[in-house]
């Protein structure tokens, strides 16, 4: 028997309470995804990028369809396990790099193996080489203020693939970095990510961004058609 795809996003929509009314943002999205594959959701302002990326992150539930990553339907899992799937199978690099700024580069990087009991073995090591790998081996003890704001994002990414998720989502990665470092943040990402083998799924009006994925679709009027 074949295994199963990574991610199957089957009949999606989202839809939130707006002056009384109902304002439908995803309407029937279908994506699927296998591992290892990189794909961009691009869009106008406001056609539900980043509500899509909530969805597929289990940050958001849907109000229609299923989600399902390796096969698993996330959405039907009890809170506690949903909890323990975002965290140890999805990472997340947001726009911002949201460092703790009271801790160290590496003490941010380890945060997602705080969360769950045994899930800490090897953690420090895994951090310190992801942050070598990211050229930060020289900032392992240095505040997030005390870093750049490339340095500050590909510590960031570092973070989301600590736990070697399956699923990498990106929302706007590079949106406030300037063109240069935002070019060598989204080199790492992509060698970080044929390196682990994650499935990435990027948000982003960068058509230089969006370009370097191997599949791209676009959201419009809440729908999702392939480009």
């Amino acid at each position: 028997m074949p295994a199963p795809a990574g991610l199957v996003v089957h009949g999606v929509g989202k839809s939130f309470a707006a002056g009384g009314d109902e304002l439908a943002v995803l309407r029937g999205v279908n994506l699927r995804l296998d591992g290892g594959e990189t794909l961009a959701v691009v869009g106008p302002s406001g056609s539900g990028k980043s509500t899509l990326l909530h969805v597929l992150g289990t940050l958001e539930r849907p109000t229609a369809g299923t989600v399902t990553l390796a096969g698993e339907d996330v959405y039907r899992l009890p809170e506690p396990e949903l909890a323990r799937l975002r965290n140890r199978r999805i990472g997340f690099v947001f726009q911002d790099s949201y460092l703790l700024p009271q801790y160290s580069v590496v003490e941010n990087v380890l945060l997602p193996a705080l969360a769950f009991p045994g899930s800490r073995d090897g953690a420090r090591q895994r951090a310190i080489s992801l942050l070598d790998r990211a050229g930060l081996a020289a900032r392992l003890r240095h505040r997030p203020a005390e870093l750049s704001g490339g340095e500050r994002q590909r510590a960031a990414i570092a973070r989301a693939l600590l736990n070697r998720p399956a699923l990498l989502l990106c929302d706007e990665p590079t949106g406030s970095l300037d063109h240069a470092t935002a070019a060598a943040a989204t080199d790492l990402l992509f060698e970080l990510q044929r390196q682990e083998g994650a499935m990435l799924v990027i948000a982003t009006h960068s058509r230089e961004l969006a370009a370097r994925c191997g599949r791209r679709v676009e959201l419009r009027d809440g729908q999702c058609c392939e480009i």
